[in-house]
């Protein structure tokens, strides 16, 4: 009886599981109950087959919007959209409107379709001056819109691009749609030289993003300035325990960790988000969550809200989301790896290798296409992972190092050799694996293993872009790798068109794939490396290679705003000249602006706690000593002790003066700023920690004045 009480029970709690995703969603069922069919019906076509919006049905979208939003309990709506900032942004509006007679809620199709917030503050580059404050948000029918709650009801969001009064991109998404429309325009070209034009009538891309944060316990973040301001520790010394025994790494979910995690994936599966794997990462505190592939546009919006629900949810149980690449030196970063394919609207997989990638020609030449890209645009895609944060990050601890290289795999790397030596052989084969025990199943081996180190890997059946920062808004990157890889697209359809002039014939159009191939890997093949990344001997070969080494933000921005950007970008109308030089400035100046409030948060932290900590714990040394060598007591140790101590408290007074010269230096312009941060001060803010560190090493538990590493990762 209890067996079948408990099995009816877990039944009814999959029901709800299942019942309740994406009822915060204007989409599915949700469209159905409140839209006429044939509303419904045109409004699908825009949402899945990217049709240009019917302005005729917004007023019937926008009723059906409030009333839904209304039933659920919602009072105001909102253009939700993304600005330069990183963040998302939000005016709300209610659906309140006084009339003659009392009030009434009202909606009307023009507020759906359009919004006008105030456009002055957000970063821009220069693209607007203070004074000129207009703006418009535009809806982006192909992003659902949705219900965030609160504790009187919930706000209706939706999604929206954001320009200026002149129609210039101000926002992350609006770039992001027009280079998802150029990768369409030029992949089709090549599905139509193979004969698979017929058939599809788009392509999109695709994005499945791994998510990696840390979770500390809300007390200790409350008595941390760097953690409060920064998102990052600016001072903590190595626990004697770190991430060296690997144990933590698919771990044991500790219980509070695992609430968090049922509370957060339940809200999730209510937006629409398809979370679908949760586990303890490398670092002590780290975790991971990773959502089911989607189309780019869909999941860009997804992962704002995703560390949106996080950092929300964190709270709610006692502890702080830390989302920053590197809020631990010494342990594993977090990053978000970036998984990305093209597929087309009938649901193949433009990167599938097949049963026989040697003669997959279609396949290759796709797989061509991103070699050439990433070998074109490697500055480019370091670019676009710039960040203050991102710099403590990449180089280590699976994290790819800044060179931007391509890993294939054996059999793919096999498949290239003999395209560019002509001779033919079979693919090599995956196979079994035996484990050598009599009830253990043989394992399906893949074709090829996987490697951590790489920036850009070939997983089977798309690229896994490890470099992007797990705080980056995906839709930059993507962005960028959408552009770079559309271009690729229309160089390699151009030649086959010319090359084949119509020709239909399938020898025809393999003998010139296979020839306008072999070109392509000779002139680009040398950003592909299938060992590790880390080592000495890469880098040295990298360099001959002459594949770029952009170590930090400040040497991989200039990329954005050369030449060869501003073409690359404006002749794809993703973004104008001035759109895109507006970013590297925007982008230039977070960097400057991030750091600098690192240093002052450093200094304050510096000044107020760990030096009066020092210098407390000096004078109790002192008093020692002398109390003993009064009464003849050998205090050698003693003494050197209090040498140590007063040695790094002179030195830690002498780095807070540095930290001080080094913020009120003036600057000509931002690129003078960012290289002065690269090259002076974050070097100051190094040394003034290494000081703090071994003061932290010293100094009594029960004097000093921060929560320690050892607290903050393992404290669950």
């Amino acid at each position: 009886m209890e067996q079948t009480t408990m099995s009816n029970a877990m039944e009814m709690q999959n029901t709800d599981y299942c019942d309740n995703y994406g009822c915060r969603t204007f989409s599915g069922d949700v469209m159905l109950r409140y839209l006429q069919p044939e509303i419904y019906e045109s409004l699908l076509e825009t949402m899945e087959k990217a049709k240009p919006l019917n302005p005729a049905i917004a007023n019937n979208v926008a009723h059906a919007m409030m009333e839904w939003a209304i039933d659920q309990g919602c009072t105001h709506y909102t253009h939700w959209f993304q600005p330069l900032t990183g963040a998302t942004a939000e005016k709300h509006d209610a659906f309140l409107e006084p009339t003659d007679k009392g009030a009434i809620a009202e909606f009307k199709g023009d507020h759906l379709i359009q919004g006008e917030p105030d456009a002055s503050s957000f970063p821009n580059g220069g693209i607007r001056d203070t004074w000129e404050a207009r703006g418009y948000t535009a809806w982006d029918a192909t992003s659902p819109a949705f219900i965030m709650p609160n504790e009187d009801g919930g706000t209706l969001c939706i999604p929206t691009a954001f320009v200026s009064w002149n129609g210039e991109a101000l926002d992350k998404k609006t770039p992001l749609l027009r280079s998802i429309d150029v990768v369409n325009q030029h992949a089709m070209r090549l599905l139509n030289v193979f004969g698979m034009g017929k058939e599809v009538s788009r392509v999109i891309t695709t994005l499945g993003l791994e998510q990696e944060y840390f979770l500390v316990d809300e007390s200790f973040v409350a008595n941390r300035d760097d953690l409060l301001l920064c998102g990052r520790t600016l001072l903590g010394t190595t626990p004697p325990k770190g991430h060296q025994l690997d144990d933590h790494y698919f771990g044991k979910i500790p219980e509070r960790v695992l609430a968090f995690m049922d509370d957060a994936e339940q809200q999730l599966y209510e937006l629409g988000i398809p979370v679908k794997t949760r586990h303890n990462e490398v670092a002590p505190g780290q975790y991971e969550i990773a959502p089911s592939y989607e189309n780019a546009n869909v999941a860009s919006d997804h992962q704002m809200l995703l560390m949106e629900v996080l950092k929300s949810t964190a709270k709610e149980h006692g502890f702080r989301c830390l989302l920053h690449e590197k809020p631990f030196a010494g342990v594993n970063g977090s990053g978000k790896h970036n998984n990305w394919s093209v597929a087309t609207d009938t649901g193949k997989n433009l990167l599938s290798p097949g049963k026989e990638p040697q003669n997959n020609m279609q396949f290759l030449t796709f797989l061509c296409a991103v070699i050439r890209a990433v070998d074109l645009h490697p500055e480019l895609l370091r670019a676009s992972v710039a960040s203050a944060a991102n710099d403590h990050r990449l180089g280590a601890n699976e994290a790819p190092p800044a060179i931007i290289s391509i890993f294939l795999g054996e059999m793919l790397s096999d498949v290239l050799d003999q395209i560019e030596s002509e001779v033919s052989r079979d693919a090599r084969a995956g196979g079994t694996l035996d484990l050598g025990a009599q009830t253990m199943p043989k394992v399906d081996r893949d074709s090829g293993d996987r490697n951590r180190t790489s920036p850009f890997a070939f997983t089977g059946n798309k690229f896994e872009f490890r470099a992007v920062g797990s705080t980056s808004t995906i839709a930059w990157p993507n962005t960028v790798l959408n552009t770079i890889i559309a271009e690729s697209f229309d160089y390699l359809a151009t030649r086959l068109e010319a090359t084949l002039a119509g020709s239909t014939s399938e020898e025809q159009i393999e003998t010139a794939a296979r020839s306008l191939l072999r070109e392509v890997l000779k002139k680009h093949r040398r950003v592909v490396f299938d060992g590790d990344n880390y080592t000495e001997e890469w880098h040295k070969e990298s360099a001959a290679r002459g594949l770029p080494n952009l170590k930090t933000t400040a040497d991989a921005l200039p990329a954005i705003t050369s030449q060869k950007a501003l073409d690359l970008f404006s002749h794809y109308n993703v973004l104008s000249n001035r759109e895109l030089s507006a970013r590297g400035e925007v982008l230039t100046e977070q960097y400057a602006t991030v750091v600098t409030i690192e240093a002052r948060t450093l200094i304050m932290m510096l000044s107020t706690q760990v030096l009066p900590a020092g210098l407390r714990y000096q004078g109790e040394l002192a008093d020692i000593v002398t109390s003993s060598r009064a009464n003849s007591v050998d205090c050698n140790r003693s003494s050197a002790r209090l040498g140590d101590v007063a040695r790094l408290s002179e030195a830690l007074q002498a780095s807070i003066n540095e930290l001080h010269n080094c913020i009120d230096a003036d600057h000509e312009n931002s690129i003078g700023h960012a290289n002065f941060v690269r090259d002076k001060l974050i070097p100051a803010m190094d040394s003034a920690r290494i000081v703090s560190d071994q003061l932290e090493e010293l100094v009594p538990s029960d004097t000093w004045p921060l929560p320690t590493y050892t607290e903050m990762l393992f404290i669950r």
